[in-house]
Formats: structure tokens, sequence, C-alpha cells
């Protein structure tokens, strides 16, 4: 047990930084969630010549100078930048002037799969075309998956910091979330900001496209006639701090993070194990605080692939007894790897301030093996106090985040 002066801090969020393809900032991907608007065209990173169909979830009309003030850009890799722009995005959206910021200590944290595998994409083409002698120096210096997060540390100018980057693929955004709720929680640090961030690439396109995950045009989630993700790309940050912090500058809440829940099982590199992921839903919910019926909606990893739609259905059925609400935004803004839990977490950030159920976009049919409610093709209006949000990542890595709807504590 705590003593009063030692119990752990309550944790909320109160900035929102977000840069999709469906929308750059928390107001343009709040419009996009409620509309149900999809990132879905075809790819122009790099040449798709010989790809049978080569749809993505790319970021559009992102200019880094515009999001980017403090470092230069040409510094950065893609990845990079839609991470150091979501978090000005974060920071600005707290409501926190750079000087407060700097004053306080600082954890930063950024999940990813690929972290720079655009660049590496580039400087393995030139070495195989040209040689090592016509690398680019400053292409090979950017290339580095560190950058995520010291990119931020740099154009903030933060300096009593901790820097973490995490490679859990597809679940590190919930994971960056957890460290910097723990670190807050525990009176570590002052402020977290974390997330995720990662760029459309090549290298990832082709491996999923060989592994026959790649739709045609679009994705759908939990449909019978789902045919796998769309890559996508862009950046979440969140920015947390304690609750008294936030209550005594008078901030905005977004939502309030009541705990999270983490495990690997190294079943498979890519297959999901159903009972490995009920058992993380349980342990989010035990500490959190919180019972099955408790939850409002869910937030799923929901690719639109075979093997994890229902997988995934099957371990929330073996949780819930009357599954709630069950949505993917995958639908709308592809797989955005890293990125894709952080910016899921925004999402259930903003349906619990809003007052909405975000959508699965191109739903026709629900696969029965599948047999959930999943919001099909337009938002729904719902009074929400619980949701939680779902990832799943290559080898088991599984991360469930619980949010909660800020209350005073009675």
């Amino acid at each position: 047990m705590y003593d009063n002066d030692e119990r752990p801090r309550r944790v909320v969020i109160t900035g929102l930084g977000t840069v999709t393809s469906i929308g750059l900032g928390v107001e343009a991907f709040l419009e996009g969630l409620r509309a149900g608007r999809s990132g879905a065209k075809p790819i122009t990173a790099f040449d798709t010549t010989g790809f049978a169909h080569a749809n993505g979830c790319e970021v559009d009309d992102f200019d880094p100078a515009e999001w980017i003030h403090q470092v230069d850009p040409e510094e950065l890799g893609r990845a990079t930048q839609f991470s150091v722009a979501a978090a000005n995005l974060a920071v600005a959206d707290s409501g926190l002037t750079l000087e407060e910021l700097r004053r306080r200590r600082a954890l930063v944290s950024v999940g990813t799969t690929d972290a720079e595998s655009r660049d590496l994409d580039t400087l393995m083409g030139v070495q195989l075309e040209y040689g090592p002698d016509q690398l680019a120096p400053k292409v090979a210096r950017r290339a580095q998956a560190g950058r995520l997060s010291t990119g931020i540390i740099r154009e903030l100018g933060l300096v009593d910091v901790e820097a973490l980057t995490i490679p859990t693929a597809c679940a590190a955004g919930n994971y960056a979330i957890g460290s910097g709720f723990d670190a807050i929680r525990d009176g570590e640090v002052d402020v977290a900001l974390c997330g995720g961030a990662d760029a459309v690439c090549r290298k990832t396109f082709a491996g999923f496209y060989r592994l026959g995950t790649i739709a045609p045009e679009v994705c759908q989630p939990f449909d019978k006639d789902r045919k796998g993700i769309l890559t996508g790309e862009g950046a979440g940050i969140l920015l947390m701090e304690s609750l008294d912090s936030a209550l005594a500058r008078g901030a905005r809440i977004h939502a309030e993070v009541l705990g999270y829940g983490l495990n690997c099982d190294a079943h498979h590199p890519v297959a999901p194990d159903r009972d490995s992921l009920a058992r993380c839903m349980e342990i989010a919910h035990r500490n959190a605080g919180v019972k099955p019926e408790d939850i409002d909606f869910i937030s799923a990893h929901g690719t639109g692939t075979r093997a994890n739609d229902v997988t995934e259905a099957g371990a929330i059925r073996q949780v819930f007894a009357t599954p709630p609400p069950t949505i993917s935004i995958k639908s709308m803004i592809g797989h955005s790897m890293g990125a894709a839990s952080a910016l899921a977490s925004a999402a259930c950030a903003l349906a619990l301030t809003e007052g909405f159920i975000p959508p699965t976009i191109n739903h026709r049919e629900t696969d029965p093996e599948c047999g959930l409610d999943c919001v099909p093709n337009e938002a729904r209006p719902a009074e929400l106090n619980v949701v939680q949000n779902n990832a799943l990542a290559f080898a088991g890595n599984n991360a469930v985040l619980i949010l909660g709807r800020y209350r005073e504590a009675e």
C-alpha cells in the first residue's frame, strides 16, 4: 500500500499530435474519423512497377518546413520528420509553452517498426548501382532509429530528458505510451511525449506483398471479403502529465490513462495467438482496475488479414461475455506500423471527449467467424467512459491500453 504522499499519480493526456493520411493535426484527424474518410491511393514513395497492385495510405501535402521550426528538416528522415511534427502539434494542443516544457523533467518515447527504412532503401539502391563512394553522407547520418526521439528533443530544446526508441513493431506505439504512463505515475518525470512514427517504404511493402497480405484496393477489417492490409504512414504523439499538473495549469484533459498490459508469447513470427492476446487484455483490465463490462468500445488491431481478424475476434469473445462495439481505424489510415497504435490511442481519446465511436469503413458484410459489431461505415454517437486499444506485433508482442474519460475523484 502507498502512503498518501507516495500514492501513484493519476496520468492524463493533455496534448495530441497527429500526422495521418486523412489529415494533419488533431482537428483534421478528428474530422476524418467522424466522416469515415479513406486515405487509400496509389503509392508514390517508390517505383511500384512489377507489383500487380500498389495502393497505400501516404501522407499528402506534408511540407516538413511548415511543422518543424528549429531543426533543418533535411537532417531528418521522413519518419523522424513525422515524429517531430507530431510532437510540435501535441505541445501546441496541450497549451504548454516551450519555456514551461523545458523546465520540466521529461521522457520522450517513440515506437517504430521501420524507423528510417526509406532512407535505407535509397542507400541500398545507390550502393548496388553506383558503389559505396556515391553514398550521401547526410542520408546515411539520418538513417538511425534513435533520431525518432532525439529529433524531438533537439526541436523542442529539452534538457532534463530521457530518450527512448522502442522497436516492437506494430505494437510499439502502445509500448511507448505505457512507458510514459509508468514514468509519470511513479514520479520519475513530469511530462512525457510518447507515441510512434513510420514512413511508407519499399522494404515493408514488398515483404507484406510476398506474404500475400497486401489488399488490392482498400482495407476491410472484419469483412468476410477482406483481402489484407494497406501499408500506411504517419505519426501520433501524445503529451501526458500528472493530473495535478494539468489541473494546476487549467489544461484541457482529453483522457485519463488508466493502465495497460503487455505480454510476448514468441509463438510465431507473424501469426497472432488467441490465448496470448486474451491474457494481455486481462492483464490490462487488472492493471487499469476495470472489468470487461466497463469497456464501451474496442479499437482493434484489425488489420484486415484473414489470420489477424478471426484470431483477434476470438480473443475478444474469450474475454468479453458480450463484446462491445469493436472498430478498426486501419480501414481509414491503413497500417501505419509503429504509428498505428499511437494514432489509434489518439482516436480513442478523441472519441471519449467528443462522444462518438469511429467507423470501420469499406464494410459490406461482417465475417461470421468474427461476429463483432464493427460500427460499419458511419460513426456512431455514444457516451463513452472507458475504451480499449489493442495492438499486436510480430513474434507475439501484444500491448493493450485502457483510457478513460476524466472524472474527478469521489
